[in-house]
């Protein structure tokens, strides 16, 4: 069996193993930065391929002579990145999570200008959560096949609680006869935050709903798959759902409070107020790259559950301490 040459900056290779320790916030955050990597983006077909090729030589043994442990952990990188882990099919660009902050900083963006009107509110709730429940469903754990009728169900119930609430917040700032109208647009700028968040919880929780009904996959140590557990699936909803409250945090916070500052501290807008827009795209899309590694490292991805925990089924099946399963991102 041909073995990879090993390299001070990288650890030996670990086929299907995180290169970083992720019993660690700090381990986790560093993996979470490959997993997001918008490079992996502009991966061609061809390079996808031998990346796929490297790793099946690795798993049979018939790796070529000087491959490195930096090659292996890049090409698994790649794989990671782009291709589900349960179904082994590539996932759409705009849906991968190294996808995430480029494809969903415009709607950022847009909820977050200032001045809106009911139409712009739903309309930016609405393109926004459909891009949430599009990457909540292409990162799901997928041992279990969702119906279509349940996607487009979960769907639409998501994107409806999202744009009632932010339009339920607007209309009741607007009849608030206390607030100045300086102050209500002051407030109208924080109100994406507490929308989207109480929207995130919806919209994960109704397009993961099928885990819940069905059950997911849970493996032993060996990553043998023993059995489906709902108890399982619920842990892996819940801690979804919390990164999903503290995702929209820094996003939705520090650009308002940044650009207020900037606005009414700084004479930079008004000398030049053509830069007023693309500052804030830089800003919205710095606040997003922030805070995207940090709130989905708040979990492990293959997370583990101790196995007492579990359905009686699986305890029987297992004479082990604990199971492993795909939380999902």
């Amino acid at each position: 069996m041909t073995t990879a040459v090993h390299s001070d900056d990288y650890p030996p290779f670990q086929l299907n193993r995180p290169r970083f320790d992720q019993s660690t916030f700090l381990g986790r955050y560093r993996h979470f930065l490959d997993v997001i990597d918008p490079r992996t983006l502009f991966t061609t077909k061809e390079r996808l391929e031998e990346c796929v090729k490297l790793l099946d030589n690795y798993k049979e043994g018939t790796l070529p002579e000087g491959t490195t442990d930096k090659q292996l952990w890049e090409a698994q990188k790649i794989k990671q990145a782009i291709i589900h882990p349960d179904t082994g099919k590539k996932i759409f660009m705009p849906f991968r999570m190294s996808g995430y902050v480029p494809f969903g900083t415009p709607t950022v963006v847009g909820l977050l200008l200032p001045n809106q009107t009911l139409g712009t509110t739903v309309f930016w709730q609405w393109l926004n959560q459909s891009h949430n429940a599009c990457v909540n469903y292409s990162n799901r754990n997928a041992t279990k096949e969702t119906p279509t009728s349940r996607f487009m169900m979960g769907y639409v119930c998501a994107v409806s609680s999202a744009c009632s609430i932010a339009v339920g917040l607007n209309v009741l700032i607007n009849r608030s006869s206390a607030l100045g109208p300086s102050t209500q647009m002051v407030i109208k700028r924080f109100i994406p935050f507490p929308a989207v968040a109480l929207a995130n919880i919806c919209n994960v929780t109704l397009m993961r709903f099928n885990e819940l009904w069905e059950g997911i996959e849970v493996m032993d140590e060996n990553e043998n798959v023993i059995g489906t557990s709902k108890v399982a699936a619920k842990s892996a909803l819940i801690e979804t759902a919390m990164t999903r409250v503290v995702l929209p945090a820094p996003i939705l916070l520090l650009p308002p409070v940044i650009m207020t500052f900037i606005e009414n501290k700084t004479k930079l807008i008004k000398k030049f107020p053509r830069v007023h827009f693309p500052l804030q795209v830089v800003v919205c899309t710095a606040s997003f790259a922030f805070a995207l590694p940090l709130a989905i490292s708040l979990f492990p991805q293959m997370a583990e559950m101790k196995v007492s925990k579990l359905e009686p089924e699986i305890q029987a099946a297992t004479k082990g301490d604990v199971v492993l399963y795909n939380k999902g991102l």
